[in-house]
C-alpha cells in the first residue's frame, strides 16, 4: 500500500463519503421481488431521480431507504453510517409525499416548526428557523394560514419547508408534484431546482414522469422489474441509451429490429428483414452476427422531396402518410417499404415548426435522413 505524506492524508480523510450507498439492496413479498439487488450511490449535494413505469421497484427502495421498508438483503448507508435497520426518526431524512401529510389543525408555522419540536430544539430556535425556511419557501407572509386556505402549489411547499426545516442530510420526494396540473408543476420543478442548489442538500428524487426527470436531475437512475437499467446524466440517458426499454421509456426513438452485420471500431451497420441497412453507433453487448436493434430519435430526422448528397447519412426513400400539427413542432408519419405489408416500416420524424415554410402534405413521395453519430446500435431487451 502506498505511504501517504501528511499533506495528502490530509485530502485524503477530507473527502465527504457519499451521502447514500445502497448495495445489493433486495426486497421481496413472498414470490414477488420488487427490488432486485440495487447498487447505487448518491453524492453529497446531488438531485438523483429514479424513474420508472409502476411495478419497476423505484418506491420499493426509497421506502427502504427511508426506513419504511426494512430489506430482505444489501445495506443503506447514508453520511457514510450503515443504517440498513435503523428506524426513520434514526437516519436523519427529510420525507414529502404527494399528499404533503400536513395537519390540518395546524396553522403554516406550526407545521412547518414540528419536526424541529419533536427534536426539543430550543424555542428561540424554532422560531428563527422557522422564519428562515419560510421566507425561503416564500410562505412567510401565509404562515398563520391552515392548509384548507392553500393552494395545492403552496401546500406542496409547506411540505418542503417542513421537511428541511431540520437542516436533513437527504432529502427524500415520492412524486411530490404528481397531484398538481402541468403549468404549475413546471414551476415548482425549477423552484425546488433551485431550493436544491442553494442548500446544497442531497435529494432522491422518485418519479415516473420523464421530463420532470430531465428537467430536474442531475443524475437520472432508470428502474425496471426492480433493476436498474441505466444511471447516468439526463444527457447521457436520452442521447445514449443502453437498452430498447431506456430509449423509448426517456422520450420518443425509432426502432429497427434487425441483425448487425457489420462491426467496425465505433460503428457498425444493421441489416433490417426488408434488406435495408442503417448505419450506427455501436452500443454496449451488441455482437456482429446477433439481432440488433437500431435507435434514432424523430428530431435526429429530417424529411425532404429530395435526397441529399452527404454520404454521413442514412437515407430512405418514403411517403408521408399522416402530418400532425403539435404547435412548437411537426410531426410526419412516414411509410417505408409500403409495398411489403408485413414488413413495412413507419419513421416518425419530428421538425420545428419554422423548419419550413409551409408544412409537407400527406401523399407524396419524400427522403427521410438521419446522421449515422445520432443512431444507436443496442442489444434486444433481455427480459
Amino acid at each position: 500500500m502506498k505511504n501517504l505524506d501528511q499533506d495528502e492524508f490530509a485530502v485524503a480523510t477530507s473527502v465527504d463519503p457519499p451521502a447514500i450507498t445502497l448495495t445489493g439492496l433486495w426486497k421481496a413479498y413472498g414470490n414477488f421481488v420488487a427490488v432486485r439487488g440495487i447498487d447505487l450511490q448518491v453524492g453529497k449535494g446531488e438531485f438523483c431521480t429514479i424513474l420508472g413505469p409502476s411495478g419497476s421497484g423505484k418506491t420499493t427502495a426509497l421506502m427502504m431507504i427511508a426506513g419504511f421498508v426494512m430489506p430482505g438483503r444489501g445495506s443503506i448507508k447514508i453520511a457514510g453510517r450503515d443504517l440498513t435497520f435503523a428506524p426513520p426518526q434514526k437516519r436523519d431524512l427529510g420525507v414529502v409525499f404527494q399528499n404533503y401529510a400536513l395537519f390540518p389543525h395546524m396553522t403554516v408555522r406550526d407545521n412547518v416548526a414540528f419536526p424541529l419540536e419533536m427534536r426539543r430544539t430550543p424555542r428561540n430556535e424554532i422560531a428563527e428557523r422557522t422564519d428562515r425556511i419560510l421566507k425561503l419557501v416564500e410562505l412567510d407572509s401565509f404562515s398563520d394560514r391552515y392548509p384548507r386556505q392553500l393552494s395545492g402549489g403552496q401546500q406542496q411547499r409547506v411540505a418542503l419547508a417542513r421537511a428541511l426545516v431540520f437542516e436533513p442530510a437527504v432529502l427524500l420526494m415520492d412524486e411530490p408534484l404528481g397531484a398538481l396540473d402541468k403549468q404549475l408543476r413546471g414551476h415548482l420543478q425549477l423552484e425546488l431546482k433551485r431550493l436544491q442548489r442553494r442548500l446544497n442538500v442531497s435529494v432522491v428524487y422518485v418519479t415516473h414522469d420523464q421530463e420532470e426527470a430531465l428537467t430536474m436531475a442531475d443524475r437520472v437512475v432508470v428502474m425496471k422489474d426492480g433493476r436498474i437499467e441505466q444511471n447516468g446524466t439526463p444527457q447521457e440517458i436520452y442521447d445514449r441509451p443502453r437498452t430498447p426499454f431506456v430509449a423509448t421509456f426517456i422520450g420518443e426513438t425509432n426502432l429497427l429490429p434487425g441483425t448487425l452485420i457489420e462491426a467496425q471500431g465505433s460503428k457498425g451497420q444493421v441489416e433490417l428483414p426488408t434488406g435495408r441497412k442503417v448505419r450506427a453507433m455501436l452500443g454496449a453487448g451488441v455482437r456482429e452476427g446477433e439481432r440488433a436493434i437500431a435507435s434514432v430519435r424523430p428530431e435526429q430526422l429530417s424529411v425532404s422531396e429530395a435526397p441529399s448528397s452527404n454520404g454521413a447519412l442514412n437515407s430512405w426513400e418514403g411517403r408521408i402518410r399522416e402530418v400532425t400539427y403539435l404547435g412548437d413542432a411537426i410531426r410526419y408519419h412516414v411509410i417505408v417499404d409500403e409495398g411489403r405489408p408485413t414488413l413495412a416500416s413507419t419513421l416518425v420524424v419530428k421538425e420545428p415548426r419554422n423548419a419550413r415554410q409551409t408544412p409537407l402534405a400527406a401523399g407524396p413521395s419524400v427522403f427521410v435522413e438521419w446522421p449515422v453519430e445520432h443512431t444507436r446500435v443496442l442489444a434486444p431487451d433481455q427480459r
